[in-house]
């Protein structure tokens, strides 16, 4: 009796967050939603998808030939912008551009989708300013587009979503990327509780391994070829050459399961911009649900002993 009991509330329940998840927010044609990095990936797909619904998608490229091929691509309501996260002139240049285009409807949506991975490479091989360059993206970017263009979400009562990854949960490779993704997920935190009681609400998106440019297997080995040639003799012969082909093997090895679907994550982030009950956090892909966000709840013995299994040997 007490189980059949469980198992009706349990049905109750999952009947209920299904058609919580449905329910969506009213007037999409009329909301306004800034996208960064839509030159290619993620960014591109969601400008195109979110064009696609009807909403008013406000398109930030890096480079003019990747805004001219989105337009080209999309209907004429879509608009594009050039952006350089990295540079506050041209952060302060967009958000006057933004605020001309939504005038007092304020901004439905915020998108912080830019980011890179290289310079990566094994930690005690890269230099502090192989760090910045990649944090200065990730992670300085996106806070400082945020902050920018905050007070026009606040207006809206909108969204916020931030393309962290599952490497903002787990850790095992150098570089800036990892330490960039852990300070999204928090900086996102942060900003979900400040922004509660102005009803904005702030999702947090943690890709699996998808096939984009950021994993592109060519880039990361000529990346790692680079930065060996230039390592001091004593650190090349610590790790040994054996290492650095190691190294390019696993890659070559992972990317047999990226995963080529973008829409798994574009639909994560229409869903964070268009539920009336968005989450707090989306994991697409099926290693971040079965894999990765299941190894960040244990203990680090056991995530370090997995991970070192698949890590290549030094000779020192």
């Amino acid at each position: 009796m007490w189980l059949l009991a469980l198992a009706l509330l349990a049905g109750l329940l999952l009947v209920r967050g299904w058609r919580r998840e449905r329910q969506t927010v009213p007037g999409l044609c009329e909301k306004h939603v800034l996208i960064t990095g839509c030159d290619s990936g993620f960014g591109n797909r969601l400008a195109r998808q979110l064009d696609g619904r009807g909403l008013r998608v406000l398109a930030a490229c890096l480079t003019r030939d990747g805004a001219e091929k989105l337009r080209a691509a999309a209907s004429p309501r879509l608009q594009t912008v050039l952006l350089d996260v990295t540079s506050s002139q041209s952060i302060a240049a967009l958000a006057a551009w933004v605020r001309e285009r939504v005038g007092d409807q304020g901004l439905w949506g915020l998108v912080n989708n830019a980011g890179i991975a290289i310079p990566t490479a094994p930690n005690e091989w890269l230099t502090k300013e192989d760090f910045v360059k990649v944090l200065n993206v990730n992670l300085g970017g996106l806070v400082e587009v945020t902050l920018s263009l905050l007070p026009l979400v606040r207006r809206a009562r909108g969204r916020v979503v931030n393309v962290a990854s599952v490497m903002g949960r787990v850790s095992f490779f150098g570089g800036g990327y990892c330490p960039s993704k852990y300070g999204v997920e928090a900086f996102s935190d942060s900003l979900r509780l400040e922004m509660r009681n102005f009803g904005v609400k702030v999702s947090v998106i943690e890709p699996g391994y998808f096939k984009t440019m950021i994993t592109n297997v060519e880039n990361l080995e000529n990346n790692f070829l680079s930065i060996w040639e230039k390592l001091p003799k004593e650190i090349k012969e610590s790790y040994g050459e054996s290492y650095l082909k190691q190294f390019v093997s696993s890659l070559k090895l992972m990317q047999k399961g990226y995963n080529s679907d973008l829409s798994l994550v574009t639909d994560c982030m229409e869903h964070a911009l268009t539920s009336l009950h968005p989450r707090a956090r989306y994991s697409p892909g099926w290693d971040a649900k079965l894999l990765y966000i299941p190894l960040s709840y244990l203990p680090s013995a056991l995530t370090d002993a997995v991970f070192a299994l698949f890590y290549p040997k030094s000779v020192g």
